[in-house]
């Protein structure tokens, strides 16, 4: 018996209004042209999700077809980072899954304040919410100084959102519930300050991160890294794609390196399963080892 595809957001969800064969050729054609032309590849991205947000951004645009919007985004500049901001997932929050970060401090922070120097690579970093949320971590264990943090993402805007390090006054109250229960052992008011609208984290958590533009799809690796901290990215693709950001992962990642993924995602059933030691199987910590 084959073993069961790894989760993807279209095994998640499906919903949704039927899909008939005329937009199927449209969207094919707007992932190839978008691809070749601006060099951004969705086409290995989960069918229905994919497709759900284009619908969404055809309803945002005022089109009727797909092959409406492949002539704006061919045509009109100012239309590429829209579809950019539309086609990527950018669905993120601080302490996303608290205990995660729970078992990050009991299981790999022991491990790392016996290194000099750590280099975590945020991958799929969003806004940048959970960057905050590990930046805070490595502050109250001890180990924030000693690190290079390097935070990236295929959406510009959402990496400019990410560096501003400014958030929702109103989230919070959840976030700050999700710190308490992910360890946090501080006020966690201490760490930003409140506007009117929004709170601004200090800018003392940005001095070790580096924002940048980096697509798993199609860019390589670069750099050697002791932890890469990859969540909830690889449910929006399909099983191709998600071997290769494996094996992306995989060469980016240090001997005896952490991996963390999302709650959904595993390296079971990918070609690198024997090369890494399970750490904590529910909050999907990893070490590499082969």
């Amino acid at each position: 018996m084959p073993p069961p595809a790894p989760v993807t957001a279209d095994a998640e969800t499906r919903s949704g209004p039927a899909t008939d064969p005329t937009e199927e050729v449209e969207l094919r054609l707007l992932l190839e042209a978008v691809a070749h032309v601006h060099g951004f590849d969705f086409r290995e991205y989960a069918r229905s999700s994919l497709r759900r947000r284009v619908r969404h951004l055809m309803r945002d645009e005022g089109l009727s077809t797909i092959s409406a919007l492949q002539d704006r985004v061919l045509h009109e500049p100012a239309m590429l980072p829209r579809l950019v901001q539309g086609l990527s997932v950018s669905v993120t929050s601080m302490y996303r899954d608290p205990g995660f970060f729970r078992a990050f401090r009991e299981r790999v922070v022991p491990v790392l304040r016996t290194y000099p120097v750590v280099r975590l690579w945020h991958a799929g970093c969003s806004t940048g919410e959970e960057v905050y949320s590990m930046a805070v971590l490595l502050d109250e264990e001890g180990l924030y100084e000693r690190c290079r943090i390097y935070a990236t993402d295929m959406n510009e805007a959402a990496l400019e959102k990410a560096a501003a390090g400014a958030f929702p006054l109103p989230a919070m109250r959840e976030y700050t519930a999700r710190y308490l229960a992910a360890g946090g052992r501080r006020s966690f008011s201490e760490y930003y300050a409140v506007g009117s609208r929004d709170v601004v984290f200090h800018r003392g958590l940005r001095r070790h991160v580096v924002f940048a533009q980096h697509n798993l799809v199609t860019d390589g690796s670069f750099n050697e890294f002791n932890v890469i901290l990859c969540r909830n990215v690889l449910i929006y693709f399909n099983r191709g794609l998600q071997e290769r950001v494996h094996r992306l992962l995989y060469e980016s990642l240090g001997r005896l390196g952490f991996l963390g993924l999302g709650s959904k995602e595993t390296v079971q059933f990918t070609p690198f399963e024997r090369s890494y030691q399970v750490l904590d199987a529910p909050h999907k910590l990893y070490r590499k080892v082969g």
